[in-house]
């Protein structure tokens, strides 16, 4: 298997400085966490991408819950995410579901046009984050969103409480790697613990993201450095077998 990849979630500067000195490989860059994270400004995506040197992922998303939102609200978000690819931001986060739990793919598509995923060589790439796990049907959602250009990555616990409750979910979805619909690496996030490692990896898992995780203070605290590398750590060790 690869290097694992660690995510972390920044809100601002000093956040992606910490966690690129811990070893993070990627950042989700997002505001307002009360809401479960929101479309960060131009501003801020520009100082964080002058700060490191570290792929960045903007979230796209207006309001807490998985809806797309009236038109004007989603007109304002896609202006909004145009701004940010004018900015360079080239890896968003994304993903919006119907009121009856099946993904809007009008709104997806639309929204993964703004930002110029499906542009060739220099397409924006995207994860749909874990709007999955409040899916009617995930299996019916991959399916769906197959075709759909840049998507590269699902962020999911595997269930809507969280990993503990996801992990064979998790699993089931990881063995099936590289069928219709499962082309898109499997990012591990919500509710994400150290000891949630080792069966996640024996199950050849390769991506992973932390939020909290990375605070010991809680979310009104910073990224620390030495958290970020104690999951640098845990990562890098071998793989269990058996």
């Amino acid at each position: 298997m690869s290097r694992p990849i660690l995510e972390v979630i920044a809100l601002n500067p000093a956040d992606a400085i910490a966690a690129q000195a811990g070893g993070a490989d990627r950042l989700e860059l997002v505001t307002d966490i009360a809401a479960d994270g929101l479309t960060p400004s131009r501003e801020t995506f520009a100082a964080v991408r002058s700060a490191v040197d570290l792929p960045v992922r903007v979230m796209l998303r207006a309001s807490d819950g998985f809806a797309a939102g009236d038109s004007a609200a989603f007109d304002a978000l896609c202006e909004a995410a145009a701004v940010l690819h004018s900015e360079g931001a080239d890896e968003f986060v994304l993903g919006f579901l119907t009121d009856d739990g099946g993904v809007d793919l009008a709104a997806v598509t639309a929204l993964a046009e703004v930002v110029g995923a499906g542009g060739g060589v220099d397409e924006s790439r995207w994860t749909f984050h874990r709007a999955i796990d409040r899916a009617a049907d995930r299996d019916g959602l991959r399916k769906r969103l197959a075709d759909v250009p840049g998507l590269d990555t699902y962020l999911t616990a595997g269930a809507a409480r969280g990993v503990d409750d996801g992990l064979p979910t998790l699993a089931e979805e990881a063995a099936r790697a590289g069928t219709p619909g499962y082309e898109p690496r499997v990012m591990v996030g919500g509710g994400l613990r150290l000891d949630h490692l080792p069966a996640l990896r024996a199950a050849r898992i390769d991506a992973f993201h932390i939020g909290g995780a990375a605070r010991p203070s809680g979310w009104s605290g910073p990224v620390d450095a030495a958290v970020v590398g104690q999951w640098r750590m845990a990562l890098d060790a071998p793989v269990p077998v058996g």
